[in-house]
């Protein structure tokens, strides 16, 4: 199959994956015990999960549209 019939190359698809799993991480990060109406869960208020996360997570949809808009430079256009 000709390479230039695909919309990403290999690159892109590294970064794709890249940034999917830090979504993912942030996803995880912030999942944790929930408080219910007879104990309240101090943890839902922690860094970790009030503001690392969702920081790792923005930066993966932001790192994911840097991973989409990526065009790898031509060897051709290097001899030119």
């Amino acid at each position: 199959m000709n390479k230039s019939k695909f919309a990403f190359g290999k690159t892109n698809y590294i970064l794709l994956a890249v940034a999917a799993v830090a979504i993912v991480l942030g996803f995880v990060l912030m999942a944790g015990p929930g408080s219910t109406e007879t104990h309240f869960e101090p943890d839902i208020f922690s860094w970790r999960r009030i503001k690392l996360a969702p920081t790792i997570c923005f930066l993966g949809f932001i790192f994911m549209i840097v991973a989409i808009m990526y065009k790898p430079k031509d060897k051709k256009e290097n001899n030119d």
